[in-house]
C-alpha cells in the first residue's frame, strides 16, 4: 500500500431533475474517470476517461500534501442533507481517508461551521482539484 494513490471525489443531489451529480477519480496507474449527470435542459450524463502521465500524478500529490487534509477529521462538518453532498477518498502515504459532508454554497457556509479551519482546508482543496479536472478534460478532449 505504500506507493498506492488514489483520489475520489463526488458531489450531488436528488432533486427536481433527478439525480444529479460532478464525480471524478485518479487511479493509480493514471487514470482520469470524470462523470457529470445533469438533467437541467434535458442534458445527458457525459462520461470522460483519460491517462495523464507522472508530472500530473506528482502535481496532484503536491496539492493534497500541501493541503494538509490528511490531518483532517470530519465528525462535526455539517452532515449530508436535501441540499446534497460531498465526499472525498485520498489513499496517499499509507494513510487512507474518507470525507463526508453537506454541499457547499459559499465560504459563510464554512465559517459558521463547527469547524472552520478543518472545512475551510476541504473546500479550498475541492476547488483546486475540480480545476484541475476541469482543465485536463477541456485540453484533452477540445
Amino acid at each position: 500500500m505504500s506507493d498506492e494513490f488514489y483520489v475520489r471525489y463526488y458531489v450531488g443531489h436528488r432533486g427536481k431533475f433527478g439525480h444529479e451529480f460532478l464525480e471524478f477519480e485518479f487511479r493509480p496507474n493514471g487514470q482520469l474517470r470524470y462523470a457529470n449527470n445533469s438533467h437541467y435542459k434535458n442534458e445527458v450524463l457525459i462520461r470522460k476517461e483519460v491517462f495523464v502521465n507522472q508530472c500530473v500524478m506528482d502535481e496532484l500529490k503536491r496539492i493534497i500534501e500541501d493541503s494538509e487534509i490528511m490531518k483532517e477529521d470530519d465528525k462535526v462538518w455539517p452532515l449530508p442533507d436535501k441540499v446534497g453532498k460531498q465526499e472525498l477518498e485520498i489513499v496517499m502515504n499509507n494513510k487512507h481517508i474518507s470525507f463526508m459532508t453537506s454541499k457547499i454554497g459559499s465560504l459563510l457556509n464554512v465559517t459558521e461551521s463547527k469547524d472552520p479551519e478543518g472545512l475551510k482546508i476541504f473546500y479550498y482543496l475541492v476547488q483546486d482539484l475540480k480545476c484541475l479536472v476541469f482543465s485536463l478534460i477541456s485540453l484533452h478532449f477540445k
